[in-house]
């Protein structure tokens, strides 16, 4: 009886890590095939919100990466080359912890003001016109076969897809933000 429950609780176990292995697979082919939209949040920065004296313009004022947010941010550059993911363009937020992950990442990056968190006062009150501002970039934007890379924080990925990303997970969505799969690093 003993031995049935761990066989059970091991095939259990194994089936959800083959899942979860399917699924970033198939979220990988589906990245391959170019014109999407990749969302990423962040990389592990700890702690929550922004610290008292938050200045956009000086990194010591804000959350930065943690070491091993650096390496998962260097871990999400690796597997893009592994994947072979076409990349178009790499826009980050002008959060340091942002730009961190989009240069630790793929090196080559320009900042966007509409991927700024929106997560707390002052800054809530720019998500309308910050979200207005995505829409119609991505609208706009042709990715010719290649993928559009949004490095930006919870809030605004959550507002525009209704996922609830972990640092570093990636979000592929279509033009009109239609989650089509997830990746997490660790």
């Amino acid at each position: 009886m003993k031995s049935n429950i761990i066989s059970l609780i091991l095939s259990l176990f194994f089936f959800l890590f083959t899942s979860q292995l399917n699924a970033s697979d198939q979220a990988w082919n589906i990245a391959q095939e170019g014109n999407k939209i990749i969302l990423i949040r962040h990389s592990l920065a700890p702690g929550g919100g922004d610290p008292a004296g938050f200045k956009i313009d000086d990194c010591k004022t804000q959350r930065n990466l943690s070491k091993k947010g650096v390496n998962q941010s260097k871990k999400i550059g690796k597997l893009f080359k592994k994947n072979k993911i076409p990349i178009d363009q790499v826009l980050s937020s002008q959060w340091c912890r942002c730009k961190d992950t989009a240069k630790y990442a793929f090196g080559d990056y320009k900042e966007f003001n509409a991927l700024n968190s929106t997560f707390q006062s002052p800054y809530n009150k720019n998500e309308g016109k910050q979200l207005k501002e995505l829409y119609n970039y991505v609208k706009k934007w042709n990715g010719k076969g290649k993928n559009l890379v949004l490095i930006t924080h919870y809030s605004i990925i959550t507002a525009v897809t209704t996922a609830v990303p972990s640092s570093g997970e990636m979000v592929i969505t279509d033009k009109n933000f239609k989650v089509l799969g997830t990746i997490q690093t660790d």
